[in-house]
C-alpha cells in the first residue's frame, strides 16, 4: 500500500565527529517542525580523531535521537570507524550503509549509495571506490525493464561538471574536485534528490531534466544538493529538510511534472538520449589545436619567425561556454521552447521555423545544446550544421531560390543560424552582397570578405562578438563587434529595397501570426523538406 503520507528527511553534509552540534541542531528542528523518519548523512561522519563523545554513543550513554544512515570512510585515518564494508549498526540509532548499494525502506522508498571517493589506484583503497563498483551499482538497478530511477542519491564526492547548463555553485569548481564515475552514476540513475558533502559549502542546484525534448518520453527531474560542514562558523546550510513521496506511489502525471526553472542535463550529451557526457575512464578525446587568423588592423609587434621556425597558433586559455542567464527560448530542454515550431532534429542541432520570419521558410539551423555561437561547437556539431546548410541550399535551388546565412553573435544567449531564401527574380548574388557592403557602410561597419573555405574558428576566438554572413556561392562577410552593432542589421539588409522590398517586415515581433497558422507553416515546410532531411532518411 501506498503511504498516506510523504516520507518526512533530513539530509546532511560533513559532520566530521561534531555529534553533539548535529543532533542538538535535529532535536530543535523536530521540536519546531514535528518528528522525521530519519537522517542521512554525507561527506565525513568522523572526524580525523575520534574522542570520547563517539563512545558515549557506541557505550549508549548517549543515543541519536533519529535513526541515522551514513556513509564510509574518504581519507584512510577514519578507515577503521567503519569495520564492516558491507554496513552494519555503529551505535544505536546510527547505521553505516556500506561500500555501496540499495537501500529499500518499507515504504518502497529506495536509496542508492556510493561511499568514499574516487580511486587513482588499482586495487582501489578502502576509502574509494572504483569504476567496478560503479559499474556494478548501475547494472544491477538497470536489469529491470522496468526501472525509471532511485528517489535518493547519496554520495560524499560531487559529479563533476554538475554545473553545467546550471546556476553556479561560486568558488567550487567540480570539474576540478567532482568524479566523472559519479556523474556517469548520477545519469544512468536518474535520482530525484543527490546529496553530497566534501567541499563544505552549500549548493542547490536548478533541477535538470532527464529526458531529451521531442526524443523520449518525459521523465521526472532530478536536483542536485550540496551540504556543507556541521557548525561551520560561516553559517552555511548543512542540514536540509524535505518531504518525498516513493516513485513507485506517485501519480505518473505528477511524478513528471517540469519546473519552470528545469534545465538540461548536465550529465548528457545534447539531444542524444543515449550518450553520456562522462564516460568510463577507457574512454579517451583527442585535442584538436587550430590556427587563428587576426583581422585586425593593429601593428604587429612580433618579428617574423627566422628561415627553419615553426610558426605556432598563439596560446589560448580554455573556453567554457556561457551558461543561460535566464531560461532560454531555443535550449530544446527549456521548457520555453516552442516546440510547434520544430521542423526536425538531428543528433548535435534542429531546425525550426523564425518566429516572425521574413518569410514563410524563413528557418534557423540551432544547436540541441547551449551554445552562444559557432565557434563554441565541436567538430561533430559543426559538421552536421554544415550538412543542414547544404541541404537546405538544394531544397531552396529546386524551388527557385537562393539563400543567406548569417548568424548573430551579440547579445545573444543561444546560437542561431538565420537561413533567409530569396527568389530568384529578386537579385542576383551580387546584389545581395553590394547591399549588406553598402548598408555596413552607411553605418560605418567593417564587412571583410573571409577565405571561402575557412571556418569561423580560425577567424575569430569563442566569446568574441561578431557578425557573420554567407551568400550561396560561397562568398562569405565578417565582422568583428566592438560596441553598438544594430541588433536587426541582417534582417534590415535582406528585408530592404534592394533585396526582397519588404522594409516594414524588418522587426520581427511586427511579422508575428497565431499559433495555428504558425503549426500549418511547419507542417507545409516539413513535407516539403522531407526529400531533403538527411536527418529522417533512417
Amino acid at each position: 500500500m501506498a503511504p498516506e503520507k510523504p516520507l518526512r528527511l533530513l539530509a546532511c553534509g560533513d559532520v566530521e565527529g561534531k555529534f553533539g552540534a548535529l543532533y542538538s541542531r535535529v532535536q530543535a528542528v523536530q521540536k519546531k517542525s514535528g518528528a522525521f523518519d530519519f537522517l542521512v548523512c554525507v561527506g565525513n561522519f568522523f572526524g580525523s580523531a575520534q574522542d570520547s563523545e563517539w563512545k558515549d554513543y557506541q557505550t549508549g550513554a548517549k543515543k541519536a535521537p533519529i535513526q541515522t544512515y551514513v556513509l564510509g570512510a574518504n581519507n584512510d585515518e577514519t578507515v577503521h570507524c567503519f569495520p564492516d564494508v558491507s554496513g552494519c549498526e555503529l551505535a544505536e540509532n546510527i547505521t553505516y550503509l556500506g561500500r555501496k548499494g540499495v537501500f529499500s525502506g518499507a515504504s518502497g522508498l529506495q536509496i542508492a549509495y556510493l561511499s568514499g571517493v574516487e580511486s587513482t589506484e588499482d586495487p582501489a583503497p578502502a576509502h574509494c571506490f572504483s569504476t567496478k563498483d560503479v559499474i556494478d551499482l548501475k547494472t544491477s538497478l538497470q536489469s529491470t525493464s522496468k526501472f525509471k530511477g532511485v528517489d535518493i542519491l547519496l554520495t560524499s564526492c560531487w559529479p563533476k561538471g554538475v554545473e553545467t547548463f546550471g546556476n553556479s555553485p561560486g568558488d567550487v569548481n567540480s570539474m576540478k574536485c567532482g568524479s566523472g564515475l559519479v556523474s556517469l552514476l548520477a545519469a544512468s540513475l536518474k535520482p530525484r534528490y543527490h546529496f553530497a558533502g566534501l567541499q563544505k559549502i552549500n549548493y542547490e542546484r536548478l533541477p535538470y531534466r532527464n529526458h531529451a525534448i521531442l526524443q523520449e518520453t518525459a521523465q521526472h527531474v532530478s536536483r542536485f544538493i550540496a551540504l556543507a560542514d556541521v557548525g561551520n562558523t560561516d553559517k552555511k546550510k548543512y542540514l536540509y529538510a524535505f518531504s518525498i513521496l516513493p516513485m513507485n506511489s506517485m501519480d505518473p502525471a505528477e511524478l513528471i511534472k517540469q519546473p519552470q526553472d528545469t534545465t538540461e542535463n548536465p550529465y548528457r550529451k545534447p539531444g542524444d538520449g543515449e550518450s553520456f557526457a562522462y564516460q568510463l575512464p577507457d574512454a579517451k578525446e583527442e585535442s584538436a589545436t587550430q590556427f587563428f587568423f587576426d583581422l585586425s588592423n593593429k601593428p604587429k609587434g612580433k618579428k617574423r619567425p627566422m628561415k627553419g621556425e615553426e610558426r605556432r597558433p598563439p596560446k589560448r586559455s580554455p573556453f567554457k561556454p556561457p551558461l543561460p542567464t535566464a531560461a532560454c527560448w531555443f535550449c530544446l530542454a527549456s521548457p520555453d521552447v516552442e516546440k510547434h515550431l520544430v521542423v526536425t532534429i538531428g543528433t548535435h542541432c534542429y531546425l525550426a521555423l523564425a518566429k516572425g520570419g521574413l518569410s514563410p521558410d524563413h528557418v534557423l539551423i540551432l544547436p540541441i545544446g547551449h551554445y552562444q555561437s559557432i565557434v563554441e561547437l565541436a567538430s561533430e556539431a559543426v559538421e552536421e550544421f554544415e550538412q543542414y546548410k547544404t541541404a537546405l541550399k538544394k531544397f531552396f535551388k529546386a524551388q527557385g531560390k537562393r539563400c543567406v546565412i548569417y548568424e548573430r553573435n551579440y547579445r545573444s544567449q543561444h546560437l542561431q543560424l538565420q537561413v533567409v531564401p530569396i527568389p530568384q527574380a529578386c537579385c542576383v548574388t551580387e546584389d545581395i552582397k553590394e547591399a549588406f557592403i553598402s548598408q555596413a557602410e552607411e553605418r560605418h561597419i567593417e564587412l571583410l570578405e573571409i577565405p571561402e573555405h575557412s571556418a569561423l574558428k580560425q577567424i575569430t576566438q569563442p566569446g568574441t562578438p561578431y557578425f557573420y554572413v554567407e551568400l550561396d556561392n560561397g562568398e562569405k562577410l565578417f565582422h568583428r563587434i566592438s560596441k553598438n552593432f544594430p541588433l536587426q542589421f541582417g534582417r534590415e539588409v535582406l528585408a530592404s529595397e534592394a533585396i526582397l522590398g519588404m522594409p516594414e517586415r524588418a522587426d520581427w515581433r511586427s511579422c508575428q501570426t497565431g499559433r495555428d497558422e504558425e503549426i500549418a507553416a511547419v507542417q507545409d515546410f516539413r513535407q516539403a523538406f522531407e526529400p531533403f532531411d538527411f536527418a529522417q532518411s533512417d
